[in-house]
């Protein structure tokens, strides 16, 4: 019994850490999963193919879930993952892998699922994995509806979710160091609160672009990241831009024409650019 299924990544418009409400939006990069049922049961095997050193607990605990969900107590189970977001910078590598693992185990099961219950399950895996804080439901719906969602995490309810039909190419720098959403300072971004909240508001009335610029601006103060990155790109062209997630990496929104000055500024950065766009589309199985 083998399930294959496929997630995107996501990007962060309000992160939900201040106020347990939040916003993101879906790109068009992608995390798959194959799981493999075995009639062993207690046993479970995972690999991440394009980190071999990352830990596997978040998508073994997401396999273990889905069983649970459905009473299944009679098999183990082999998790293998691949992605082309990078790891640890703010790009929801978690919640995607969370999503595509879940997905797939259910295909592998054959079983219907509610979608909410597939993006609730990765949540719960998230957070008993420990590589969340507030379970990033924000980050997972956006992950796994695409488009731009904003969301109460605290109740897990998706308040909002509309496709994204600007046609902006989404340039990413994506910093060298990694950094852990659990590491983060949770004391400092919650003295930010009533600052992030006046920014949740303009998400909930459709303003992702300022929402963008404020949320990383104001989280890479909390948190003690350059904005020299963000600066850049605007300076250069871009109609919004920020740290994204609890960083380091960052996002800028451009018109085609205003991506290569983008990319152009941020040159004499250390680190990785990737070009891509919004994703609008839901995760499969495949």
């Amino acid at each position: 019994m083998k399930g294959k299924a496929l997630a995107f990544g996501a990007g962060t418009v309000v992160n939900a850490i201040a106020t347990g409400r939040g916003a993101a939006f879906g790109l068009n990069l992608w995390t798959r999963a194959e799981v493999t049922l075995l009639n062993e049961p207690g046993y479970f095997e995972g690999r991440i193919l394009n980190d071999p050193s990352e830990d596997t607990k978040l998508i073994l605990t997401t396999v273990k879930r889905v069983l649970n969900h459905f009473g299944i107590q009679e098999y183990g189970a082999r998790v293998t993952t691949n992605s082309n977001i990078p790891i640890s910078r703010g790009l929801k590598s978690s919640s995607v892998a969370a999503n595509a693992v879940a997905l797939a185990t259910v295909a592998a099961l054959k079983k219907d699922i509610n979608d909410l219950d597939v993006v609730r399950i990765g949540v719960d895996a998230a957070l008993e994995a420990g590589v969340t804080i507030t379970g990033a439901f924000d980050d997972a719906c956006a992950s796994y509806f695409g488009g731009f969602v904003v969301t109460d995490n605290t109740k897990r309810l998706l308040i909002k979710r509309q496709p994204i039909e600007e046609d902006l190419a989404v340039m990413i720098h994506i910093p060298v160091k990694k950094s852990r959403t659990v590491e983060s300072n949770v004391k400092r971004i919650k003295a930010m609160k009533d600052y992030v909240e006046h920014v949740f508001n303009l998400a909930l009335n459709g303003d992702y672009r300022t929402a963008i610029t404020l949320n990383g601006l104001i989280h890479s103060a909390a948190l003690g990241f350059d904005a020299e990155a963000t600066v850049r790109a605007l300076e250069a062209g871009a109609v919004s831009a920020g740290l994204t997630g609890t960083g380091p990496a960052t996002i800028a929104l451009c018109s085609r024409d205003a991506c290569g000055d983008v990319e152009s500024s941020w040159s004499e950065l250390e680190g990785e650019i990737i070009r891509t766009k919004f994703n609008n589309e839901k995760a499969k199985v495949i």
